[in-house]
């Protein structure tokens, strides 16, 4: 009686697959593991810290920890605390927010003698500012000098003058910028189409936009390029206003420029929903600094950090200084190692202006429509 050979385990079997039917094998594979481990990686950080693993001061009292945004609760205030969270740092938030008005930080600064924090996190460049004040300056009666203070999302600190070392601060902030350098940007925005005049909108006001301007001069001049440059109307307070802005836009137009930059400006991130349908209106592509200016404000492509990503700089950082006891002084102001390149699709096709073949082998694709989500930055 013949003896029929036993099947081989499905492991064991060689199955005949094609160089495309291997690479969608090993894809679909690498997806599944990486759903798995995101699982359990979700479950661990939803699970509560047991009492004694948190992380505390030497007797027992929680971290204070007072945070200080700009306009509200954005990506990189989550997270931050969620770093801080993973981390087993048992804290306690007192939120403020200026609701976009700095002339609010006095009274925030004069409730420290009773919130008295370990650390402030601060969201921005004018927030930051008015709160240590800039580096070359006699402080004044409302600057923190003492307290240990960790900023998020501002562009250029060193030009702002809130340090003057990104590497050894030498005062009592650090923190995370978020910007990709701008001779990348602006080459990969070449990569897309080229270009001999590019335009900016820009708060005058605000230092972070000025410098940023000044480098967009200084590379435009150097590829015998023009900058048209074009600065915020001001209301009765000195404030930026959107009043006019269509009307800036058509201007830039006009004077020929092939791209709108859309820098890191922290008013110009209030009005996406103003500007990038104006710019569409006028057939000019816009590229943005930040991600919130391509995925929910609607400009055509962006190298972007990502905001949650920053936010976890930033906590980073202040956990060296909570419970790694270092000093704030010498903690290196830094950006992230990786970038993403956002493009979207939508606003691509309404401008009738795709991107090249190469840049979308690694570019994540959206399709959000110009101010499609309100405001953001």
């Amino acid at each position: 009686r013949a003896v029929r050979p036993r099947p081989r385990p499905l492991l064991h079997r060689k199955i005949a697959m094609n160089p495309s039917q291997r690479r969608r094998f090993l894809r679909q594979g690498l997806q599944g593991m990486a759903a798995a481990w995101g699982a359990r990686l979700a479950t661990a950080a939803e699970a509560p810290a047991r009492p004694g693993a948190l992380r505390q001061h030497a007797d027992g009292r929680p971290f204070r920890v007072l945070m200080i945004t700009y306009r509200g609760t954005t990506d990189v205030d989550l997270g931050f605390r969620a770093y801080l969270a993973e981390a087993g740092l048992d804290v306690r938030y007192t939120l403020r927010d200026i609701a976009q008005d700095v002339g609010r930080l006095p009274a925030i600064l004069e409730e420290l003698p009773e919130l008295q924090p370990d650390l402030i996190y601060t969201w921005g460049t004018p927030v930051t500012l008015g709160v240590v004040g800039p580096y070359d300056q006699p402080p004044g009666r409302a600057q923190v000098r003492d307290i240990p203070v960790v900023f998020a999302l501002v562009a250029e600190p060193r030009r702002a003058r809130i340090v003057s070392d990104l590497q050894a601060p030498e005062r009592n902030v650090t923190g995370a910028v978020h910007v990709v350098p701008i001779e990348t940007q602006l080459r990969l925005m070449h990569n897309y189409r080229t270009f001999d005049k590019i335009g900016v909108l820009y708060n005058a006001s605000e230092p972070n936009s000025q410098a940023i301007v000044e480098q967009l001069r200084q590379y435009s001049s150097r590829r015998q390029g023009e900058l048209v440059a074009r600065s915020f109307a001001v209301d009765a307070a000195g404030r930026p206003s959107a009043q006019g802005v269509e009307d800036l836009i058509a201007g830039i137009k006009h004077a020929g420029a092939q791209w709108l930059y859309l820098l890191p400006d922290t008013f110009l991130g209030t009005i996406y929903d103003r500007v990038t349908p104006a710019a569409l209106a006028q057939q000019l592509p816009t590229f943005g600094a930040a991600e919130l200016a391509v995925r929910s404000g609607g400009a055509l492509a962006g190298l972007v950090s990502r905001y949650y990503s920053v936010g976890q700089l930033a906590a980073a950082k202040a956990v060296d200084i909570l419970a790694g006891h270092k000093s704030v002084r010498e903690i290196p102001v830094e950006t992230l190692k990786r970038f993403s390149l956002l493009v979207n699709m939508q606003t691509a096709r309404q401008l009738q202006l795709y991107p090249p073949l190469e840049l979308l082998n690694y570019a994540e694709v959206i399709a959000i429509g110009p101010g499609s989500r309100g405001v953001a930055s």
